[in-house]
């Protein structure tokens, strides 16, 4: 067992289950880690917090780390606004705010007024924001509001010229989507199956939803539900409609690549939902412009496509193409701005973006700078801006304004940082993973950091669920690289830079090839002199922590420390708790025999060998994730405990009264920072910046 000044972690007790799943023996020595609420669980959980706390408080240059992640935490956050009638709507959070506020603004240059401030609503920062919908005129926004980090939003509406919220509020509306009716006076929106959400101990917990149908100023009691749940527990359907209210378009997704299309014509006397197309291997997402419904997706199209629904043929034979698929970009972005297309494309993992006719005509392109995201795209049917905002590793949020026939765009607001912008380089390199696949990788150093070797590294990535990993501002990153660190972040088999073969690459039984990827690019910054493995962090969260956890498993020698951030790593029992069995599309699931070997193969907390070395380890979770179990953290922290053989200490932090991430407040997220950042550069030996 690692020690350290402060002594061993409290043990756990080894208590080995021993089962045999489909003919393969599983043997799981910490099964009772499992229960969470047990009190013993909890003495454990307890001592390891105050274990990681000793350790961790005491490192060298933390107090330095503090300082400047709270300096970089305080430029605060920028949203892209979206308008609706005379209105943008945008997120916003200043320094000193824990939380982002729902702001207004009349017109481009009006007066700014706070909407939602849910920094207002609890002084200890743990309400959040979780969605936002205005109607189309901007008289109402509905809104959904959680509190520590457990997503469980409940749905409110507040009326935008007084800013007061109204009496309605709906439960149970996790990852819920809005369309509002044309006068405003209601809408329709995704929620658990209210029959069943009642039960918190019920699967409805998690699963079954339905679409219903809400009146202003009425009972949540009284929604009629419009589209039921359809005996999956584990589809989730979004909800679109027409502009004129008279076509309601539902889609039905079941993972992250198979979806249905059902449609209805509210208007028609007892009229029912027409269902378009059988589950098909596709993304859709549904664009509704005035009397015009888009398709952005993927079906027969990897790397995208826009078509054209007509509600009355609405059958996929009748589907019109207006945007083609190209070979060697994504189309990542649609926004529709009066008689124009706003066009955002992935292109080797950076953005650009241009204009297009309605019928899809090329209209021209806006200059983006380079190794860039899009981060959003943002426009009204009936006006003829667009807003889009930009961002880069080492430049924080702006937000900018365009429309055709202008010279240049237009700098809307940006976030200002204290930032030499110019110290630092990003380079996009290529190289081979184990079966020859070319992946690429951003690297960022500072321009005088020496490429011998010496530097200390950090490699992060994904890899997974088609989410594209590119040129993003991080907080935490500009203090690794003002302290003259290097940062990596390849692009791996899994996401969706380079379009659904990608992602396809990258899940199920090719789960093993985004490992592959990400220790390809751990040999490659080696091989080049960038880092040696001496100084080799690495640090990914959720299917992120499963990364690294299967990367240090696998490939112990090539890495000094490892952050692992509220991770899956307990591969053959994940999908029995809370919501991962809507994560069996792209993981898989022990309960099928087909299944089960390639999961068993790669899975960490079953492959922790007694003849290795592993890296000092920090595992962060948090007691109110409602995605990831705290329990993968646990049980994976007992076992490296026991092990012994590590090249620095295994600690567990779990965080209280936080969730998964979305809406951790400020003060948490500074005090997590501080120990994951001042952990990885003590043991990589990274002297944090004065």
């Amino acid at each position: 067992m690692a020690q350290t000044e402060h002594g061993s972690p409290p043990p756990a007790d080894r208590r080995p289950v021993r089962e045999t799943i489909h003919g393969v023996e599983i043997q799981d020595p910490y099964r009772w880690l499992e229960d969470g609420a047990s009190e013993e669980t909890q003495r454990w959980v307890q001592a390891q917090n105050e274990h990681a706390a000793a350790v961790l408080s005491r490192l060298p240059g933390s107090d330095r780390v503090r300082a400047r992640l709270e300096s970089l935490f305080n430029i605060g956050f920028l949203g892209t606004p979206v308008e609706a009638g005379p209105w943008l709507f945008y997120g916003r959070r200043s320094a000193g705010q824990n939380q982002t506020v729902l702001r207004a603004r009349r017109g481009v240059d009006g007066e700014d007024r706070v909407l939602v401030d849910p920094n207002a609503e609890d002084p200890r920062g743990t309400t959040a924001i979780d969605w936002w919908y205005p109607s189309w005129d901007g008289r109402y926004v509905a809104f959904g509001l959680s509190t520590g980090g457990n997503e469980e939003s409940t749905l409110r509406i507040v009326e935008t010229a007084s800013g007061r919220v109204l009496p309605d509020a709906i439960p149970h509306t996790r990852f819920a989507t809005v369309a509002w009716l044309p006068e405003s006076d209601g809408f329709y929106y995704t929620g658990n199956v209210k029959s069943l959400a009642g039960d918190p101990s019920s699967a409805a917990a998690y699963y079954h939803r339905a679409v219903y149908r809400h009146r202003l100023g009425t009972s949540d009691t009284e929604d009629e539900e419009i589209f039921p749940d359809d005996g999956d527990p584990e589809t989730v359907p979004a909800v679109a409609v027409s502009r004129d209210g008279r076509w309601l378009v539902v889609s039905i997704n079941r993972g992250w690549s198979v979806v249905r299309l059902a449609l209805r014509d509210m208007e028609a006397a007892q009229a029912e939902f027409r269902v378009l197309n059988p589950s098909m291997e596709a993304v859709v997402q549904v664009i509704t412009a005035g009397a015009d419904i888009y398709l952005h997706t993927n079906w027969e199209a990897p790397r995208y496509r826009l078509l054209r629904l007509d509600p009355h043929h609405p059958d996929p034979e009748s589907w019109q193409e207006v945007i083609s698929e190209r070979p060697d970009s994504t189309l990542e972005h649609v926004a529709v701005a009066r008689d124009r297309l706003v066009l955002g494309y992935l292109h080797n993992a950076t953005s650009t973006l241009e204009w297009a006719t309605r019928e899809g005509r090329e209209g021209g392109s806006i200059d983006l700078p380079q190794m860039h995201t899009l981060t959003a795209l943002s426009a009204c049917d009936d006006g003829d801006d667009v807003y889009y905002g930009l961002e880069s590793f080492t430049v924080p949020p702006e937000v900018l304004r365009d429309r055709p026939g202008r010279s240049a765009p237009q700098l809307w607001e940006r976030v200002e940082a204290d930032i030499d912008v110019d110290a630092f380089t990003t380079e996009q390199v290529w190289f081979p993973s184990k079966d020859g696949t070319r992946v690429s990788m951003f690297i960022t150093r500072g321009r005088n950091v020496p490429k011998d070797g010496s530097a200390p590294g950090l490699l992060t990535g994904y890899g997974g669920f088609n989410i594209n990993r590119t040129p993003l501002f991080d907080r935490g990153m500009i203090l690794w690289l003002e302290a003259g660190g290097v940062v990596a972040l390849p692009n791996l088999r899994g996401g969706g830079e380079y379009g659904e073969e990608w992602h396809e690459a990258g899940k199920l039984d090719k789960k093993q090839n985004v490992f592959d990827d990400f220790i390809a690019a751990a040999e490659y910054l080696i091989a080049e002199g960038y880092v040696s493995h001496q100084r080799l962090g690495i640090m990914g969260g959720s299917n992120g922590g499963l990364l690294v956890g299967a990367a240090m498993t696998q490939r112990p020698d090539l890495f000094r420390a490892v952050g692992c951030l509220v991770p899956l790593l307990d591969m053959i029992r994940y999908h029995h708790f809370l919501i991962a069995r809507l994560w069996i599309p792209e993981y898989g699931s022990s309960d099928d025999p087909s299944q089960l070997p390639f999961l068993f193969r790669y899975s960490p907390y079953h492959h922790v060998s007694p003849d290795a070395e592993y890296p000092a380890v920090l595992f962060m979770t948090a007691d109110s994730d409602t995605r990831v179990d705290p329990m993968h953290a646990r049980k994976m922290a007992a076992l490296l405990q026991a092990h012994g053989r590590t090249k620095g200490p295994v600690l567990l932090r779990i965080e209280t009264e936080a969730g998964h991430g979305a809406g951790k407040p400020v003060s948490k997220l500074v005090d997590e920072r501080t120990d994951l950042y001042a952990f990885l550069m003590w043991q990589l030996g990274l002297t944090p910046p004065a």
